[in-house]
């Protein structure tokens, strides 16, 4: 059952995204003082005052919840506001950096949830799904780092900084799997543990 869950739970979190990511190709122009706003910046507006009304919506849901059930519903509420405002501000500004913002933030509210949910469980079972967490978290962050990189860099910082998302993600993942190993004992957790190992290059 913890497999199932954790294989849609990071389905969802590298691609589910809310629709309309489509970025302007150019930053909006400053509204003048008195004018009301248009273009870009009217749709970016509506976008955050959508995105403040829906959540509302969702944490009045939420307080009729009760434990983890509500924390949880909290931390979606909390993700799909800040991640709405995120890739607004993104469609908004045209660059990418705005780009690469919207994507952290993604990847650090999906990394909340699933944190959240992984406290349902106890022992090894929530030790491995915090670090199936962690591991997917990583893995989403990359979109976001090389984007920083090419919005900032050179052609030689944004293949740095793939190479080290690669790292990161792969170290992560290695954590998850070993820390399958301790559910294990004897001769079993032991051939797990090379197996691991040798998996990852370790």
């Amino acid at each position: 059952m913890m497999k199932k869950w954790l294989s849609a739970a990071v389905c969802s979190m590298m691609f589910a995204a809310p629709a309309g990511f489509a970025l302007a190709q150019s930053p909006a122009a400053p509204t003048a003082p008195g004018t009301p706003a248009t273009g870009a910046r009217a749709d970016y507006d509506a976008a955050v005052k959508q995105a403040d009304a829906d959540y509302k919506a969702a944490t009045a849901k939420c307080d009729g919840m009760k434990n983890n059930a509500k924390d949880v519903c909290k931390a979606e509420a909390k993700r799909d506001r800040d991640v709405a405002k995120a890739q607004a501000e993104a469609r908004r500004d045209g660059t990418q950096k705005a780009t690469a913002k919207a994507e952290k933030v993604k990847a650090d509210r999906d990394y909340d949830v699933a944190k959240e949910m992984c406290d349902d469980k106890k022992g090894n079972e929530k030790d491995v799904c915090k670090k199936d967490a962690k591991a997917a978290h990583e893995k989403a962050l990359t979109a976001a780092k090389v984007d920083k990189a090419a919005a900032t860099g050179s052609r030689t910082d944004v293949a740095e900084a793939r190479a080290d998302a690669k790292k990161d993600a792969t170290d992560a993942a290695y954590k998850a799997d070993k820390e399958r190993c301790d559910a294990l004992s004897g001769d079993a957790k032991d051939k797990c543990q090379a197996d691991v190992k040798a998996k990852y290059g370790k």
